[in-house]
Parts: structure tokens; C-alpha cells; sequence
């Protein structure tokens, strides 16, 4: 998403004089995606991540991480006992996802890496028929791993209450107002949805699908 650091930003600022004011705000665009893609260990990061604050899931990562060395592999994950895997801080709702995300790149359902140009939806569609991972982990998969510049994770509680501050209103947004008032940010509504994040900080996701 390196065009995002320079053409996303003067869009954003052009078409949308609140987030030029959230921009100016916050400061230079920082999210990247990595370098090197393992898509397997990121939605397998996402999985660990859901549902969970920033600290405790890096602590619960790293401990099911340090199960295999470093970054996980299918193999490694189906020979895990399932008591290792919740012994690291697992859930057995995750246990059951990371093991079928597993089976799932063995199984032919999923195979890695994704196509580069592969449509949006169509990733959204692979990963979700995965157990446990739903459209939330899937979009953040798309934006942190990765990144998309046009990722609109419209039923994300914190950007709900980012535009609900930025905007001024008086509630949150539902997911179809959202869609509307994001329509001009195209086709940078990840870099306008990282800003939106930044605005409250403490909301912003911490790189789940890293």
C-alpha cells in the first residue's frame, strides 16, 4: 500500500474535510504491509487475536508460537496435541479454529499463498470457510497482511465510534450509514479506516493478521 502513504492521504484530505482534520491530527501514514507474506501464520495470528486485547494476545501468540519454534506451519499445528494448544492460552473455540485453518491448506479448501490479484471478496470468501473466521478477521486479514487500500470494516466497534466522534453524531453508525459516508473515500477506505482508528488510539486494532 505504498501509493496509500501519498495519493490515499490527498484524497482523503480532498473529498472529506473532517478526515483532512483527523489527518492533520494524527500525522504521517504508518501502516505497511509485511514483506514477506505467510498468510497460514497471519490468519493463524488473527485467530489468537479475536476477541482479545492488544497485550494479552500478543502474550497468548507468543506462547503458541513458541509451540512450533517461531511461525507456525499446517503440519506442526495437526501434530500439536490439543492440551498443548490450550495450555498456551487458547480457547477451545480457537483451538477448533486453528486446527481446521490447518486442515483446511491440507484439504484443499485453502491454498496459500492467495493469488496477488485475487478480488477482495473472493479472499473474504476463502478464508471464511474456515471455522471461527468470520468477515471481521477475514477484512483484517486483507488490510494488515495484505494490504488493501479499500477495506471498509463497516461492523468494527471502533470505527463506529471514531466516526461517531469525528462526525459528531449522536450514535454510532450502522453498517449502511457507514457505507454511504464512506462512498467518496474510495478507493481508500483502509487508509481512511486507519486514520479513523488512530483518532481514538486505544480502539485501534494491533495488527491481528501481522
Amino acid at each position: 500500500m505504498a501509493r496509500a502513504a501519498t495519493d490515499g492521504v490527498a484524497h482523503l484530505c480532498r473529498v472529506d474535510p473532517v478526515l483532512a482534520d483527523v489527518v492533520a491530527r494524527v500525522g504521517p501514514y504508518t501502516l505497511r504491509a509485511p514483506r514477506r507474506r505467510d498468510d497460514f501464520a497471519a490468519l493463524a495470528r488473527a485467530i489468537v487475536f479475536q476477541q482479545l486485547a492488544g497485550a494479552a494476545a500478543e502474550t497468548i501468540h507468543g506462547r503458541f508460537a513458541a509451540l512450533f519454534g517461531g511461525a507456525p506451519t499446517p503440519a506442526a499445528v495437526l501434530a500439536c496435541d490439543v492440551a498443548r494448544l490450550r495450555g498456551a492460552g487458547l480457547s477451545g473455540a480457537k483451538t477448533a479454529a486453528v486446527t481446521d485453518l490447518a486442515r483446511a491448506t491440507t484439504d484443499g479448501r485453502l491454498v496459500f499463498p492467495l493469488p496477488a490479484a485475487l478480488p477482495d471478496d473472493e479472499v473474504v470468501a476463502r478464508v471464511t470457510s474456515v471455522r471461527g473466521i468470520g468477515p471481521w478477521t477475514a477484512q483484517m486479514f486483507l488490510m494488515f497482511h495484505l494490504g488493501r487500500p479499500d477495506v471498509l470494516p463497516v461492523g468494527d466497534l471502533g470505527l463506529r465510534n471514531a466516526v461517531r466522534r469525528a462526525y459528531r453524531k449522536r450514535r454510532d453508525p450502522t453498517p449502511a450509514t457507514l457505507e454511504r459516508l464512506a462512498a467518496p473515500w474510495r478507493p481508500w477506505r483502509s487508509v481512511a479506516t486507519w486514520y479513523l482508528w488512530r483518532s481514538l488510539d486505544a480502539a485501534a486494532p494491533t495488527n491481528p493478521a501481522r
